[in-house]
C-alpha cells in the first residue's frame, strides 16, 4: 500500500471528507517532515507508514472535534502537529504555532511558505513571552508538558471562555487530580485512530 492510499484509508475510516486537493497537501507535508527528519530531528519517528499513522492521522482524528474552532494556538508545536494538518484541513481556521527551538521554528517557517498556508503563523519563542493582540478561544497541545503546566504557561493566552484541548495517550488521571484551584475536565473523548493499537483521549479544559 503506498503512503498515499494509507493516508486515503485512514481518512475514510475517520469519517472524514477530504478532497483530493487536501490529501495531496496532507502527503506534501509528510514528505517535507521525513526530509526535514533527517536533519533537524523533528521526530523519533523514520518510517513512512508510521509518519501515516502516528502523526497524520493522530492528528487528523481531532478534526470532527473542533469543528467549531476558528482560531487556535498550539503549543510546543515541533513539527507542526497538530497544528499544520488543522490548518491545511481547515483553511476558515487561524492557527498560530508557538515553538521554543529554532530549528523546528525554521522548519515550520518553511513548511508553511511551500504548502502555501495562509492561515498559519509561526512564533519562535517561550509559550511564557508570547503576547498575542488577540487571545484565543482555544489553546492546544499534543505532548507538550504535564496538563498543569500546560494550563498555568498559557493562561494568559486563553479567551474568557474558551477551552484548552489537549492530546494525550492513556487517561491522565493523575494530571488530572493536579489541576490548578479554578481549573476543570469538562470533557474526555476517546479518540480512535487507523493503524495505532494504543489509547488516545483528547481533553477539554476550562476555567470554573
Amino acid at each position: 500500500m503506498s503512503t498515499a492510499q494509507r493516508l486515503a484509508a485512514g481518512i475514510a475510516a475517520l469519517g472524514l471528507d477530504l478532497d483530493e486537493v487536501t490529501q495531496q497537501r496532507l502527503l506534501a507535508y509528510g514528505a517535507l517532515l521525513m526530509k526535514w527528519n533527517k536533519v533537524y530531528n523533528l521526530t523519533a519517528i523514520r518510517d513512512e507508514a508510521a509518519m501515516i499513522d502516528l502523526h497524520l492521522l493522530d492528528s487528523l482524528s481531532i478534526l470532527p472535534h473542533v469543528a467549531d474552532v476558528s482560531r487556535v494556538a498550539d503549543i510546543g508545536s515541533g513539527g507542526g502537529l497538530p497544528g499544520i494538518p488543522l490548518a491545511i484541513c481547515r483553511p476558515d481556521c487561524e492557527v498560530a504555532l508557538v515553538e521554543t527551538v529554532g530549528k523546528k521554528a525554521s522548519f515550520l517557517l518553511q513548511a508553511k511558505a511551500e504548502l502555501k498556508l495562509a492561515n498559519l503563523s509561526v512564533h519562535n519563542t517561550r509559550v511564557e513571552n508570547f503576547k498575542p493582540a488577540e487571545l484565543y478561544p482555544a489553546v492546544s497541545s499534543r505532548a507538550f508538558a504535564s496538563l498543569h503546566d500546560f494550563v498555568t504557561l498559557t493562561g494568559h493566552l486563553l479567551a474568557p471562555g474558551g477551552h484548552w484541548i489537549a492530546m494525550k495517550g492513556v487517561y491522565p488521571q493523575d494530571e488530572l487530580d493536579a489541576l490548578p484551584a479554578g481549573i476543570q475536565l469538562r470533557e474526555s473523548r476517546r479518540l480512535h485512530v487507523p493503524g495505532v493499537d494504543a489509547e488516545r483521549h483528547l481533553l477539554f479544559i476550562s476555567r470554573n
